[in-house]
């Protein structure tokens, strides 16, 4: 069980790795700029589990800080994690973030859980 929890507990860290990494990629865009606002629904919603990885990396830095933060307390909460590692954070942000760029066509929550599979 202890192996689980450590797994767990990695798994947390890395999530928090992802939201800095998606900051970072959003950034780093060198194309126009389209709102996260584009893709919400009649309500006001983003299906967070649809939004590609050109998406975030095209969106304006504040849509992007906001729904970086928003993905990192997902994972973590659903992780029952409540801690955060700066330097394995920093880490993790060229891996996300190169995975993203060679595969902008992938979902953003795909390329999360690729990351935290390894």
């Amino acid at each position: 069980m202890a192996t689980s929890k450590n797994s767990s507990k990695k798994r947390g860290v890395r999530g928090g790795l992802v939201a800095a990494a998606l900051l970072v990629a959003a950034s780093s865009a060198a194309q126009a700029e389209t709102p996260l606002s584009t893709y919400q629904d009649k309500n006001g919603n983003i299906l967070v589990r649809k939004l590609t990885c050109a998406q975030l990396a095209a969106a304006p830095q504040d849509d992007a800080d906001a729904l970086a933060l928003w993905y990192s307390g997902w994972y973590n909460g659903h992780l029952k994690l409540h801690v955060a590692n700066i330097h394995k954070l920093r880490e993790g942000i060229h891996e996300v973030v190169a995975y993203c760029q060679a595969n902008p066509a992938t979902m953003v929550t795909d390329a999360i859980e690729t990351y935290l599979k390894k």
